[in-house]
């Protein structure tokens, strides 16, 4: 990576930091990361753009570094690589009322459209398709897995439902329900370094970013202090029906347990990486019955027997 760095961008360096998919090093006082490019070239122009509205709008974001060629994409055997540079403290932690005013600043226009993400229904049912028949070919000796596995792919199913039910029930209104700066995955801690890469963003519904931090944070706080930070969300954000549901969709969509049984399967985790997730299935039960009930405190939505009984 260090000869390839410094014949692209004529940055000669003394230490370099190797990862899996990704270097870092300081030059000039600035610290860099070489990424493996994880997105399709052809959003690439759309990311570029995406970045330069967000900075003429005062928005920051990670610096996309054109190379000595003036081409964004470098290589690295037979691999791209994009050099990003950071601006602010990577390690600064940004907060749900943050997330909402930081996303609102740019809203999807054509020259984005790549980039547009919300077909979440067929994303899901290609997904619940995929692994199924993974397991029943690779996962025989996935004690782990096997054990866990129907009740999050019944528990997917019934997102899946849920959004094909607000679909047909409730329209969108793009006067109310605006398609903003979204990322690919959000984790909490939500930290710069993660939430300014430009190389996560996308546009999605709003509450998408929002579900996804909450879901994460669930897993690091409990359930007391994710219902806290809910109920705020909830408090200074208006939605319609249709997002309110949107929102319980993503929710009850068990990304976090798909995201770890994927690195599994990858052998990039063991079985055990399992286990804190499928101990807390109560509490995150619990957990989307109060949120519901929290919700039709502004508005009546959907009920799932089951789950509110």
């Amino acid at each position: 990576m260090k000869q390839s760095i410094e014949y692209y961008y004529n940055i000669y360096l003394e230490d370099l930091e190797k990862y899996k998919n990704y270097a870092t090093f300081f030059y000039n006082n600035s610290k860099y990361y070489y990424v493996f490019l994880p997105r399709n070239p052809k959003e690439l122009k759309d990311i570029i753009e995406c970045s330069r509205e967000m900075k003429k709008r005062g928005v920051d974001c990670h610096d996309i570094i054109y190379n000595k060629f003036n081409e964004v994409i470098s290589s690295f055997g037979d691999d791209k690589y994009i050099l990003l540079k950071t601006n602010r403290n990577e390690l600064y932690k940004i907060d749900i009322f943050e997330l909402v005013n930081y996303s609102e600043k740019l809203n999807l226009s054509g020259n984005k459209f790549n980039l547009y993400r919300n077909e979440w229904g067929s994303l899901w049912s290609s997904k619940i398709d995929y692994f199924e028949n993974q397991i029943r070919q690779l996962g025989k000796n996935k004690t782990g897995i096997i054990n866990s596995f129907s009740y999050y792919i019944g528990l997917a199913e019934t997102a899946l439902i849920y959004y094909n039910s607000t679909q047909k029930a409730e329209k969108m209104d793009y006067n109310v329900d605006k398609i903003v700066l979204s990322h690919r995955r959000i984790f909490y801690p939500n930290i710069w370094l993660n939430y300014a890469n430009p190389l996560s963003f996308i546009f999605d519904l709003e509450v998408r970013d929002i579900a996804e931090y909450l879901k994460s944070m669930f897993f690091k706080e409990g359930i007391k202090e994710t219902l806290e930070e809910t109920r705020a969300y909830l408090k200074i954000k208006r939605l319609s029906k249709y997002s309110y549901q949107m929102f319980y969709a993503r929710l009850l969509f068990p990304s976090y347990y798909f995201d770890t049984y994927e690195k599994i399967m990858n052998e990039e985790e063991q079985e055990d990486s399992l286990i804190d997730i499928i101990d807390k299935v109560d509490d995150y039960e619990r957990y989307l019955k109060k949120v519901y009930l929290e919700i039709t405190k502004y508005m009546e939505i959907e009920k799932i027997p089951w789950l509110v009984k």
